[in-house]
């Protein structure tokens, strides 16, 4: 069964999620502090925070009661990501998220507070099952960043389980963004659980932590893919500040 949020807002955005490849890495909370709101608190598994780049596509994006447009229904997009919670409920900060369609980089910076930037990006699949994903950043007044890589699934789905490292990075059914005042904001989505494979890949180019001033760790990351998922979003609310957070 979908996750059902807790608030009541009606969705206002239906979408969905293909080819994912979700790439973590462990890394100290400490680094990432300086870049997350101090009213969120840095969620971690075994006291280790993760850093995460998903590549993937996005397909039959519309809003509520209207339907998809193409091309704007449809796109490559990249985020890097990592996971904090908020009055006990746990979900996804992203610190860049770029996608090749600038239309929707404008609604959702407008409309969810979210970090999008414009990318020159492509995605393709071979006859061995490789996707091929390329993007190179172009937006005016942001950091470059490029990312090229081959992966593919490498077994067959199994759900993580709840407790498991897996479970905790992917079965997140909140987003948290800030806007230029730094007012904190909650958006919920509804899914049905990740189909979860093992994953493979090549990587070429990983240039995606230049917003955070840091490399990404030198360990291999945990690799999981995911063929994907119908997706709704409910209208992000402002959160209360709260005390302030040191981890």
């Amino acid at each position: 069964m979908p996750e059902v949020p807790t608030n009541s807002r009606p969705w206002v955005m239906a979408m969905q999620w293909h080819d994912l490849l979700f790439a973590h890495w462990p890394v100290d909370p400490a680094l990432l502090r300086p870049h997350i709101p101090a009213a969120l608190t840095i969620d971690t598994f075994d006291g280790q925070a993760w850093l995460a780049v998903v590549p993937f596509r996005m397909a039959g994006v519309r809003a509520r009661c209207l339907p998809g447009i193409p091309p704007f229904s449809r796109f490559p997009e990249l985020n890097l990501r990592t996971y904090v919670v908020h009055d006990g409920r746990p979900g996804v900060w992203f610190f860049s998220l770029d996608a090749a369609d600038r239309l929707a980089v404008r609604v959702a910076r407008a409309g969810f507070h979210l970090p999008y930037f414009d990318a020159r990006m492509s995605i393709t699949r071979d006859a061995d099952g490789w996707f091929d994903y390329r993007s190179e950043r172009f937006h005016r007044g942001a950091p470059g960043a490029r990312f090229a890589a081959r992966y593919r699934p490498t077994g067959p789905v199994q759900p993580a389980a709840p407790g498991s490292l897996d479970h905790f990075l992917t079965e997140r059914y909140s987003l948290f963004a800030a806007d230029r005042k730094e007012r904190v904001y909650r958006g919920d989505i509804e899914h049905e659980p990740w189909p979860l494979q093992p994953a493979e890949w090549q990587p070429e180019r990983c240039e995606m932590t230049a917003l955070l001033d840091c490399g990404l760790p030198s360990v291999e990351p945990r690799l999981l893919f995911a063929t994907g998922l119908e997706v709704r979003a409910r209208r992000p609310y402002r959160v209360p500040m709260g005390p302030t957070r040191r981890a």
